[in-house]
């Protein structure tokens, strides 16, 4: 099916957002309080299909730092009430009490089982110069049902995250030596041990965690409380760099206090001794040695035989279905040239990132945004807040109000332990080891009430 074509791009095509998660349903927000008809394109079955696969994760960020103001403006008249700003919610409140209310407000507007296979100029590939900036855009989507349709837009903004991507155990960025071959005994994401299948897997046995962020320490912690109801749990910790004074981040110091709890959580479960840390270990190969899973670094050392590996190594943007657009990349980040020096992990905490909007996002394909998530390639320091600055500032730029594109309407708290220089031993992007702010959300629920957390 076709969507008619006009051969002059106006206001009258609608702007498609890539993405019903919270920046994909934000930019919607912002747009329609800005007079500009958006279509929201989800692959999933349902509003922040992504975050429900964290459902078990609580936030580091309370209730009053995850709305979007333009959001909780179209949801007021529905009866909608916020839940109290103060208290931290789980991914599935976050998708089930805003989110999914937020996309049922929007109607008709957003689209779910819509997966979009090709962004493009209409008749104008990578190449073509000619004329090129006055064509429409033409989305190509892929249906549940497997139907096909392209679609016609005048903009287009990619909020569709790194989540699908998780980055792999080898060292050098690439799948390490028999990983793939075994996939069954490896996981890429935080495991639920609520779950009774997933509990299972994991008590009374061994299991590397590999990785350095907010979802390493979850997992340590999550391990070391499975290993007071079940002996035998034991983790075993591998950093591709060394343990220093600020490893475990800000702790008390940090100013958001629920992601400090998080670092405390996971020394406590070494120091304990319900993990081992093995440092400066970057895996080339996965290894079966009697139906257990042995690594071996790049420096020809081989870690003890182990059950299950939790790789907790970042993620990074699916540029694929980009390809005949003309982005502006840096190199090293894969964040928009503009924006990669003030998110630079090896700076940069999240709270150190500098508010921005439509002139850094920007592209030499004019229209064309990667926002949220995505927007930060592989740095791990992004926030909610930010990303619904950014796109409120882009739907001001598509109304045409250049002055408030580029006003900052955004303060974040200055925290100073999310990354940045002299955190790692090593000056290299910590989105290599995967962690930070809101890149890899994960969670453990500690003591009484006190939810120590790696979210948005």
């Amino acid at each position: 099916m076709t969507t008619p074509i006009n051969h002059e791009p106006d206001t009258a095509l609608p702007t498609v957002v890539i993405g019903a998660g919270p920046i994909g349903l934000a930019a919607a927000a912002q747009l329609v309080e800005r007079g500009i008809e958006p279509l929201v394109l989800e692959a999933g079955r349902e509003a922040g299909s992504a975050v429900r696969e964290w459902s078990h994760v609580r936030l580091f960020s309370p209730w009053a730092e995850v709305v979007d103001p333009a959001a909780e403006k179209l949801l007021a008249p529905t009866g909608w009430v916020k839940p109290d700003g103060a208290t931290y919610p789980t991914g599935g409140d976050w998708a089930s009490r805003y989110l999914q209310p937020l996309a049922d407000v929007l109607g008709d507007k957003v689209r779910f089982g819509a997966t979009v296979t090709g962004v493009s100029r209409q008749g104008r590939d990578r190449v073509v110069d000619a004329d090129r900036e006055r064509q429409p855009f033409t989305i190509h989507v892929t249906y549940a049902d497997g139907s096909e349709e392209r679609l016609v837009a005048r903009a287009v903004v990619d909020a569709s995250g790194t989540w699908s991507t998780p980055g792999p155990i080898g060292g050098d960025g690439l799948p390490a030596l028999g990983e793939r071959a075994a996939g069954e005994h490896i996981s890429y994401r935080v495991p639920d041990l609520k779950d009774p299948a997933v509990r299972a897997r994991y008590a009374g046995r061994r299991t590397a965690v590999i990785g350095s962020g907010a979802s390493a320490f979850t997992a340590l912690a999550a391990l070391a409380a499975l290993a007071e109801d079940a002996p035998g749990t034991h983790a075993v910790w591998v950093l591709r760099r060394g343990i220093s004074g600020s490893t475990f981040g800000g702790g008390e110091a940090d100013q958001l206090p629920a992601r400090g709890a998080l670092g405390l959580a996971a020394k406590a479960a070494v120091d304990d001794g319900h993990a081992d840390a093995v440092t400066g270990f970057r895996a080339d190969a996965v290894e079966r040695s009697g139906g257990r899973l042995v690594l071996v670094a790049e420096d020809g050392r081989r870690l003890d035989p182990v059950d299950e590996v939790i790789a907790l190594t970042g993620f990074r943007p699916d540029l694929s279905f980009l390809g005949e657009l003309r982005l502006g990349l840096d190199a090293r980040l894969q964040a928009p040239v503009a924006l990669a020096p003030l998110i630079d992990p090896n700076q940069h905490s999240c709270g150190t990132v500098y508010p921005h909007g439509v002139r850094e996002l920007a592209h030499p394909e004019p229209a064309v945004y990667l926002v949220g998530m995505k927007s930060y390639g592989r740095a791990p320091t992004f926030l909610a807040m930010t990303g619904y600055e950014q796109v409120r500032s882009i739907a001001a730029a598509l109304a045409g109000d250049q002055e408030a594109a580029e006003r900052v309407e955004l303060t974040l708290p200055e925290t100073g332990v999310c990354g940045g220089a002299g955190l790692f031993d090593e000056p290299e992007p910590t989105s290599t080891d995967g962690g930070g702010c809101c890149a890899t959300p994960a969670t453990l629920q500690v003591g009484s009430g006190t939810p120590a957390t790696g979210g948005c």
